[in-house]
């Protein structure tokens, strides 16, 4: 079975949704944001929980990013791997532009639907959600320019799937998705 590629921007659901479908199809999921983290704890940091990327710290780590194209670059050839093996469901920022196999599906969502989400996932107040998704928007968008030419967020190409994520829950995204995925691999 070939691989999901799951994208989208910061809080649009990717986490939630890969989990749902692999736990529906009986396969694995794997997240670039889990390789980072562990690189991130190999320099110092200490990454702890789904929302350690909105704190300062994980800001900080982002920025070290920009800084040395070699974090997200390793993290990428490891889930292309994965990729290319099938058989999983993949979080990734940038996957879906480098990768040439998956299934590939962009979860669309506003800012003040993300910022909710994270407001809610991190304890924060919406205020401070809208901010932390102002600042990873900005900051992916340059990151993945800088390293791949890549428009993120922008530019939806590579995508078989586009699914708009404000007015749906994480259980009906992922029933649009397995639905598709099924049909297109039927064929």
């Amino acid at each position: 079975m070939e691989a999901i590629i799951i994208s989208g921007k910061p809080a649009a659901g990717k986490t939630t949704v890969a989990q749902i479908i692999a736990k529906r199809l009986y396969i694995k999921t794997m997240g670039g944001g889990d390789i980072l983290k562990e690189l991130a704890l190999e320099r110092g940091y200490k990454p702890d929980g789904i929302g350690w990327w909105d704190t300062a710290d994980g800001i900080k780590f982002l920025r070290e990013r920009k800084e040395n194209p070699d974090f997200d670059k390793e993290a990428d050839r490891i889930l292309i791997k994965k990729i290319n093996e099938g058989n999983i469901v993949v979080t990734s920022y940038t996957a879906a532009w480098i990768s040439r196999n998956g299934f590939k599906v962009w979860l669309d969502g506003s800012e003040k639907t993300r910022a909710t989400r994270m407001e809610k996932r991190d304890d924060n107040t919406l205020a401070e959600s809208m901010k932390v998704v102002k600042i990873r928007d900005e900051d992916n968008f340059n990151v993945y320019k800088k390293i791949y030419n890549i428009d993120f967020g922008k530019d939806k190409t590579p995508f078989d799937l586009v699914i708009d994520t404000n007015l749906k829950t994480p259980e009906q995204v992922s029933e649009i998705i397995i639905k598709e995925f099924e049909k297109r691999n039927k064929a």
